[in-house]
């Protein structure tokens, strides 16, 4: 079976008629196990897989879009790449649900960093096909959501989000301002803060968790 992108899969412990998903999507010079190391942790009932995205760095290390440096070394994302992305993965989530037993009306999307960011953008533009989002260490980038996401029905979202306060990576304040951007578009959101750095702390996986069995 080739799919879009190259995953890990692992198979619900309970099978129902339908099951739910878990689709996980790792960070900037990460790769799909990364992770796919929280899969034995998380619900029996649901097809946990992990993506790896489209953008070979080197050495095992991939990217959903290109971080590029300018000579001031201001960082800058690459947007084209990260909407080809953003695309991509929606594409992918409709080849998932058309290869396995999974209930397309309940699919969540759990992403770190750069995968969070891109959960947000896919979640946005692609509201039909997703229906609760997990970020861990990211935030809403406006430039990448499709042009007329204001027009979705964004009423059924459901978003849990966190960040560490000590993050030199993403800054928390950019993290801050998510809740207030998903409060005015109506989406019901959980925001959580953690006293760590760029990564995710044991405690922010039992919360996140905890969301998840809740909603």
């Amino acid at each position: 079976m080739n799919l879009s992108l190259e995953y890990k899969i692992r198979e619900p412990k309970i099978k129902l008629d339908k099951n739910p998903l878990l689709l996980l999507l790792h960070g900037y010079g990460s790769n799909e196990e990364d992770l796919f190391s929280f899969a034995i942790e998380l619900p029996d009932e649901y097809y946990i897989i992990s993506a790896r995205a489209p953008y070979n760095m080197q050495y095992g290390a991939y990217a959903w879009y290109a971080i590029n440096f300018d000579a001031d070394e201001n960082k800058f994302s690459d947007h084209e790449q990260a909407k080809v992305s953003r695309d991509l993965i929606a594409q992918f989530i409709d080849e998932l649900i058309e290869t396995y037993p999974i209930d397309s009306k309940s699919v969540t999307l759990v992403g770190f960093s750069q995968g969070s960011i891109l959960s947000y953008a896919i979640a946005l533009s692609h509201p039909d096909k997703v229906q609760r989002v997990i970020a861990l260490s990211g935030y809403v980038s406006e430039p990448i959501l499709e042009e007329n996401y204001l027009r979705n029905d964004l009423t059924k979202l459901k978003i849990f989000h966190s960040h560490g306060t000590a993050d030199q990576v993403i800054p928390v304040e950019w993290a801050r301002k998510t809740k207030p951007f998903l409060d005015k578009l109506g989406i019901k959101s959980t925001y959580k803060e953690y006293p760590v750095g760029h990564g995710v702390a044991p405690q922010n996986f039992y919360d996140f968790k905890n969301w998840l069995l809740e909603n």
